[in-house]
């Protein structure tokens, strides 16, 4: 409890002990470990959540170190959900991290088959960089009757939604498209803006929901977050 205490000390005086260890029963799944789900997983993990399951079934490349800050010279080619498990898991001892080396369909058809023990998540967040598997997270979400985070980044611009009422699919055309090119600070305060929208809701903190902000730098290099409320169904 001491060495608990020591370690949350900075949140624990924010909002409490009782609270603090309110968030060791709570589970969550960050669909995607590349830039997103890399600050994800290490914001939430520090944090104290207290089951995080990372799916994701890509290698570190390269051309993915720049911007994805769990990852260093060296881990290429290594699976991007184990290398950041091991990296949540070293910085904190008071979190259970699963890895799941899948694409979402597959991690989907495992939790309604044989992983029953992982169905009910108390939140899921999107750190994807694709419109349709977004659109299968609102399904998987809406099914689950589960709130999820989306969250997408592209240039030196970025969206951030709490998804509870409104659908994905009524707000954003689904299509293939990929983002180009991604500035490496963009990427971490767009995953920051997320954790921090599922911190406080994982804490029972007031969050607004289905409210999307829009954050970039405009032409003179002002940073600006514009807001819009989503219908909801």
């Amino acid at each position: 409890m001491k060495e608990f205490n020591e370690y949350f000390n900075r949140q624990i005086q924010l909002w409490g002990e009782e609270t603090q260890h309110s968030l060791q029963d709570k589970k969550i799944a960050i669909i995607g470990c590349g830039g997103l789900g890399c600050s994800l997983g290490i914001a939430l993990g520090a944090s104290g959540i207290g089951q995080i399951d990372l799916v994701d079934f890509d290698e570190v490349g390269v051309h993915n170190i720049h911007r994805q800050i769990a990852f260093k010279v060296g881990d290429e080619g290594r699976k991007k959900c184990e290398v950041l498990k091991e990296l949540i898991e070293s910085r904190c001892t008071y979190v259970e991290v699963n890895s799941f080396d899948m694409d979402f369909d597959s991690f989907t058809d495992a939790i309604n088959g044989s992983l029953e023990c992982f169905v009910k998540y108390d939140l899921i967040i999107d750190a994807t960089d694709n419109l349709p598997v977004r659109a299968k997270i609102n399904s998987f979400a809406k099914e689950e009757n589960t709130p999820w985070i989306y969250g997408s980044v592209e240039a030196f611009h970025g969206q951030v939604c709490f998804f509870q009422d409104a659908s994905f699919e009524s707000v954003f055309n689904i299509s293939d498209h990929k983002p180009a090119g991604i500035a490496a600070p963009i990427v971490m305060n767009i995953a920051s803006l997320q954790a921090n929208l599922a911190l406080r809701y994982l804490a029972d903190l007031s969050v607004k929901k289905d409210f999307l902000y829009y954050c970039f730098f405009n032409e003179d290099g002002i940073f600006e977050t514009q807001k819009f409320s989503l219908p909801t169904e």
